[in-house]
């Protein structure tokens, strides 16, 4: 059977056929990106990001835009299909990765697990072995996480906060030796000058990032992204208005949360109720 024709001439790739049909759409309307901002009342730069494939947007300024061209219902639907195709994922975190690095600071929520450069070795492994990595693709991706933990270390360190969820402590590793060794790193972590430890406890209730994993990075032009994660995706947000809305949720959550002082205090007791090492 021969292979099938493409009968537009466009990218079957769905991220960038996302970008041409933006493009296309804007061309034949006639607008600039500059008017284009001014009629929807978002900044011009965001649509030129959008346009370059920087970033997706959110579905509320798709949505802007499919009404703005009257096609209703079609930009959006090509959206999900970019925001949703999972070939995608690995390249957004790798553009993540080089923006933590430029970082001037940092500042961190954990929901579910330490933050990956505050993590053991064996801490890594096993978290992700759960996640389904073996052999020497989890070889390379702990080494990868280690290496990680460089970026805290030296006198230009920039600051980095980070506010554990309760659960964070609670979730003990199956091997009692290296859960004591994790605890040990993040004590010894807490009591380096441009490392501010925060405990959430179980206590404090519902609040608004209660199933969300997320960093903060500010970086050298002044801008703040985020990147959000769960158990099945992560998604680097570069929008100002919802990192600003994940930014006062997080500041609601840190007035919650144990000051500095208490949560090392609180580690340390969970160092003391942690199993030792079995005496031979």
């Amino acid at each position: 059977m021969p292979p099938r024709r493409a009968v537009t001439g466009r990218s079957q790739e769905p991220r960038q056929r996302f970008v041409e049909e933006m493009r296309l759409l804007r061309s034949r309307k006639g607008d600039t990106l500059r008017q284009l901002g001014e009629t929807l009342g978002w900044d011009w730069s965001l649509f030129g990001k959008m346009e370059s494939g920087h970033t997706l947007g959110s579905p509320e300024v798709v949505q802007a835009l499919d009404q703005h061209y009257g096609t209703p219902g079609l930009l959006l639907t090509l959206w999900e299909l970019a925001a949703g195709d999972p070939t995608q994922f690995k390249e957004r975190y790798r553009r993540y990765m080089t923006l933590e690095a430029e970082a001037l600071s940092l500042w961190h929520f954990g929901v579910s697990v330490f933050p990956g450069m505050l993590q053991t070795e064996g801490y890594a492994r096993e978290v992700l072995a759960v996640g389904g990595a073996k052999g020497e693709d989890l070889a390379r991706q702990v080494e990868a996480r280690i290496g990680r933990r460089e970026l805290l270390r030296g006198d230009e360190a920039p600051p980095f906060r980070t506010i554990l969820s309760e659960a964070v402590l609670r979730a003990s590793l199956q091997d009692p030796t290296e859960w004591r060794r994790q605890l040990e790193h993040l004590a010894d972590a807490a009591a380096t000058p441009n490392v501010t430890l925060h405990v959430l406890p179980d206590a404090s209730g519902p609040h608004g990032l209660v199933s969300t994993d997320v960093m903060f990075l500010r970086l050298p032009d002044g801008r703040t992204v985020a990147y959000t994660e769960n158990a099945h995706r992560g998604e680097l947000i570069e929008e100002t208005g919802p990192v600003e809305r994940l930014q006062r949720a997080y500041d609601a959550v840190r007035d919650l949360a144990l000051s500095p002082a208490e949560s090392r205090k609180f580690v340390m007791r969970m160092l003391e109720e942690a199993p030792c090492e079995p005496s031979t």
